[in-house]
C-alpha cells in the first residue's frame, strides 16, 4: 500500500511500487489532465509537482511519491496567475501539452519570480509544444510574473 497526497487529498493505493506515477494518477485516481507524451521524460506532457518541484510522472515510480505531496493540473485553481496569463495570451492551440507547460511555468516562477527570456527558455526547453506556441508561452510567463509581483499568489 502506497500513501500520498494528491491535490490535498490522501490516497492509499495498492499497486506495484514500480508503476509510473502517471498511470496511478490517470488510471487509479481518474485525473486525466496529466498527459502521456513520450514515456521517456523528454516532452514534459506528464509534468506534475512533487513536494513543489516539477517532475516527470511518466518516469517516476509511484514508490518515489510515497508520503509526498503531489499536485496535478487539476490542483491548480482557475484563478491562478499562470492560468489567467495563459488565457489572456491565447496560448493553447491543440492544448495537449498545456498542463505540463503550466506546471513547469509555475515551478519556474516559484524559483525565479522575475525570469528573463533566457531563464524561461532554459527551463521550458524540456516541454515540447507541437503547435509551436513558444512565444506565447514566454509572453504568458512574463505576464504571470507581473501579476504575481502585483499581489497574485502562486
Amino acid at each position: 500500500m502506497i500513501s500520498f497526497d494528491v491535490n490535498g487529498k490522501i490516497y492509499n493505493i495498492d499497486v506495484s511500487p514500480d508503476v509510473p506515477l502517471l498511470w496511478v494518477i490517470r488510471d487509479y485516481l481518474g485525473l486525466s489532465g496529466t498527459k502521456f507524451g513520450c514515456g521517456m521524460a523528454q516532452c514534459g506532457a506528464c509534468t506534475v509537482h512533487i513536494d513543489g518541484k516539477a517532475r516527470r510522472s511518466c518516469r517516476t515510480p509511484v514508490k518515489d511519491a510515497a508520503g509526498k505531496k503531489i499536485t496535478t493540473i487539476e490542483g491548480i485553481p482557475d484563478d491562478h496567475p499562470v492560468k489567467q496569463a495563459w488565457i489572456a495570451d491565447d496560448v493553447p492551440q491543440c492544448g495537449y501539452c498545456q498542463p505540463g507547460q503550466i506546471m513547469e511555468a509555475i515551478a519556474l516562477l516559484k524559483e525565479t519570480p522575475n525570469p528573463t527570456d533566457e531563464d524561461i527558455d532554459t527551463v521550458m526547453s524540456g516541454n515540447l509544444c507541437r503547435c509551436g506556441t513558444y512565444q506565447r508561452i514566454r509572453r504568458s510567463i512574463h505576464r504571470a510574473s507581473k501579476m504575481l509581483a502585483e499581489g497574485g499568489k502562486l
